[in-house]
């Protein structure tokens, strides 16, 4: 969800034990681009709000280890269902978090961007430090995109991860500095019904209308996959689309927009259970909303459609309302949280390392010709269970590796930032 132009380095005492907005700011800045809220709605109240939030820490932290477990598999045609993408329509575990990541942007954001506003940092300012942000992250992606040796103009895939959230993070950004939450619940709205106007009302160039001539959603023929085509063939994941692409990016704004409305909500006045509740309440509105519209508009993580936006962050908001209940508001915390936070404060830097090693390990071939990764599965995995459970235990020693590289960052209060 990462080698940075820049490394903050802040105690970990800092950042958990500080009670000043700024301190907030670096910890988001630890694992994504910050973000702001509009100069009037930047007043600190003196509640648990300007707390630095642990539970997101917490849940960035989880979402990254979740990211690494279902991206590298031992042998993912073997794996459980929960750690395999849908094929198409439909969801499973594996497909919330993206955008679940996405949500924690926006929710950083409005942290950020606060503390950064009341310390007198100009918007201007601010904007320029968001383009530059956005700028190396969207490299950064290029870059994870070719290496170690696909560095080939004519096949070089341009979308990615870390693009989708560069495009995403700099767009949100731009409302945040310069609209309240209410221009960004008008955004999202549009956003959201845009995008369905678009996709079911819209023809297809050379074949037709959804629903009419052609399947709605179709999985090449649809208005998303045409346009990708149109733009960069050629330099698409799948061959014939993305699913990172220029049109889905729309609904993907709406998802880190939906984060800083919880931003806003987490900086109010109201008690820390009032808070909790609130999200819970709201999380159930979407997940059951989610599933209402699927009946017309199906959800589909690669098409990033309407319906999966409101249902995956209906579910990002029952979680993050069950982790800022349990360690921010209870504060039961202790030797359990570690492991998540130790991911959470460099999640970016997670998620680069992980894909680095991936990478290395694919391309790199012992002396009979075969990828380091599929002999460490073969030699060390298989023989120890059953295809899925290797698989997983594969998985699972991957993460461990990348949380090991990551605590002695930790140990040393190294937080890397772009």
């Amino acid at each position: 969800m990462r080698i940075f132009a820049s490394s903050g380095r802040v105690t970990r005492a800092a950042l958990h034990e500080e009670k000043q907005p700024a301190k907030i700011t670096v910890r988001m800045a630890s694992t994504l681009p910050n973000t702001a809220v509009r100069h009037e709605e930047i007043t600190v109240p003196s509640s648990s709000s300007a707390l630095r939030l642990m539970s997101l820490d917490l849940f960035r932290g989880a979402t990254i280890a979740g990211m690494i477990l279902v991206n590298n598999a031992g042998d993912e045609p073997s794996s459980y269902w929960p750690l395999k993408h849908a094929e198409w329509n439909g969801w499973t575990p594996t497909d919330l978090v993206f955008p679940f990541f996405l949500f924690i942007v926006g929710v950083a954001m409005v942290f950020s961007f606060s503390a950064r506003l009341k310390r007198g940092e100009s918007r201007s300012a601010l904007l320029r430090h968001v383009l530059w942000r956005g700028l190396a992250l969207f490299a950064l992606g290029l870059f994870l995109n070719g290496f170690p040796n696909r560095y080939h103009l004519d096949s070089w895939r341009v979308y990615g991860v870390l693009q989708r959230i560069a495009v995403c993070y700099v767009i949100s950004a731009v409302l945040a500095l310069w609209t309240g939450w209410r221009g960004w619940i008008v955004t999202i709205l549009g956003c959201l019904a845009g995008y369905w106007i678009l996709m079911r009302f819209v023809p297809v160039p050379g074949f037709g209308v959804p629903t009419h001539d052609i399947p709605l959603l179709d999985p090449d023929r649809n208005l998303a996959a045409w346009l990708d085509r149109r733009l960069l063939a050629g330099h698409l994941y799948e061959g014939t689309r993305d699913p990172e692409g220029v049109l889905s990016t729309i609904p993907a704004v709406a998802t880190s927009l939906l984060g800083m409305v919880t931003g806003h909500w987490f900086r109010s006045a109201r008690s820390g259970q009032s808070k909790a509740l609130g999200m819970a309440v709201f999380g159930l509105i979407g997940v059951v909303a989610g599933k209402i519209l699927n009946l017309g508009f199906p959800i589909n993580k690669k098409l990033w459609t309407s319906s999966y936006v409101i249902f995956t962050a209906g579910l990002a908001l029952l979680c993050l309302s069950l982790c800022y209940w349990i360690v921010d508001v209870k504060r039961w915390r202790g030797f359990w949280t570690k492991p998540f936070l130790v991911f959470g404060m460099n999640a970016i830097a997670a998620y680069v390392f992980a894909e680095l090693m991936s990478h290395l390990l694919d391309h790199m071939h012992t002396s009979t010709g075969m990828a380091w990764q599929d002999f460490i599965y073969e030699h060390v995995f298989v023989p120890l269970a059953r295809p899925a459970n290797a698989s997983l235990l594969y998985a699972l020693s991957y993460v461990l590796v990348c949380w090991a590289a990551m605590w002695l960052l930790y140990r040393k209060d190294i937080f890397l930032k772009i």
